[in-house]
């Protein structure tokens, strides 16, 4: 059951849209909402959030053919207008702001930009000297989401490694180290599955008047290293236990069950506070910051009572002293670090004093 529950709440996450939201999801009765509304009322939502053609002109073929390039663009899908700014005579540069009909945080913006770089734009360049760039903060903030997003699956990759290197060798174990990893992994997912379904979807986020829109583009990239490092902690606690009672007694079912039982109630506990911490994010009114708290809260839910205490020591018990195996060679040739410090000697009692016999 828990590993349906895990399974269901990462779905969202093959969904997520990385983007920057607008001030069109700030709560009502804010002069900043009241400002967007009234624009996008008045001028089209793409007014919120134009886009800038920068063009290099070298010369008046080019210039030509920026002017057939605005008229292009003012008739392709998803533009409401395409304007020329002024150029001074000899100038080499040249500006076209463009409307799109769509908000700034849309992914039919996201689409026009793409296709003027990959369709509009190269035609028109063609044969020409004209070269033509798109800016503007829309497409600022469309190019940051498309950079982190490819540079995704690498950061995830070398934070999972780099807590499995720290295990195996705290450990001394491949299964561990790897059965940490996964359950890691499934805690982001579900987490950042939890925060595209409340506020990409707006199962939460339109109650509480923060609107719909794509998942903040930094978000991911600051709430996972902190999930890692709250997992990371959880799991060192809990194995750490486990692994003094298999060193002493080498029942892996005994270790299992008194790693749990010495545990189980700390994590909890711990994790109770950090969620009612981060839950109270929630409440402030801000959509960046609500996000972030709700990613965290579900986070260390998820890890803490569902992975923690019922799928880890599930696995365990069925790996049962796999879960310890380390080929000899390696074992070997691995340094010797312990998360316990090593037991103190007992003390030597002290040395017996003859008896002193007078004379």
């Amino acid at each position: 059951m828990a590993l349906v529950v895990m399974t269901v709440l990462t779905v969202p996450v093959f969904g997520m849209r990385l983007g920057s939201s607008d001030q069109g999801n700030d709560p009502q009765g804010t002069t900043t909402r009241a400002a967007y509304d009234m624009l996008a009322a008045g001028f089209g939502p793409g007014f919120n959030g134009p886009l800038y053609l920068v063009a290099e002109v070298p010369d008046e073929r080019g210039r030509a053919a920026l002017d057939a390039l605005v008229g292009d663009v003012r008739g392709a899908a998803g533009v409401a207008s395409a304007t020329a700014m002024p150029m001074r005579d000899g100038a080499s540069v040249g500006v076209v702001e463009v409307i799109p009909t769509s908000s700034p945080q849309s992914p039919r913006t996201s689409e026009l930009i793409e296709r003027l770089r990959a369709e509009e734009i190269p035609d028109a360049e063609r044969g020409t000297g004209l070269r033509v760039h798109v800016g503007g903060e829309t497409a600022v903030n469309d190019d940051f989401a498309d950079v982190l997003a490819g540079r995704m699956p690498l950061f995830v990759g070398v934070i999972v490694g780099l807590g499995f290197l720290l295990l195996f060798v705290a450990f001394r174990s491949l299964v561990v180290p790897a059965t940490a990893a996964v359950m890691n992994l499934f805690a982001a997912g579900a987490s950042i599955g939890v925060v595209v379904a409340f506020f990409q979807w707006g199962w939460i986020s339109e109650p509480f008047g923060l609107g719909t829109g794509p998942v903040e583009t930094f978000l991911p990239v600051l709430m996972l290293p902190v999930l890692f490092g709250l997992s990371m902690d959880y799991q060192v606690f809990l194995v750490s236990r486990m692994h003094e009672e298999w060193t002493h007694h080498r029942d892996n079912g005994r270790a299992v069950i008194v790693g749990q039982a010495s545990t189980g109630r700390v994590i909890t506990a711990a994790a109770t506070i950090m969620i009612a911490v981060f839950a109270a994010f929630v409440l402030g009114g801000q959509r960046v910051i609500a996000m972030f708290g709700t990613g965290l809260a579900a986070a260390v839910a998820l890890d803490a009572f569902v992975l923690r205490t019922v799928l880890v020591p599930a696995v365990m018990h069925l790996l049962g002293r796999a879960n310890w195996w380390l080929p000899r060679w390696l074992d070997a040739r691995l340094p010797h670090l312990s998360i316990e410090a090593p037991a103190e000697p007992p003390a030597a009692p002290p040395a017996s004093v003859p008896a002193r016999t007078d004379a």
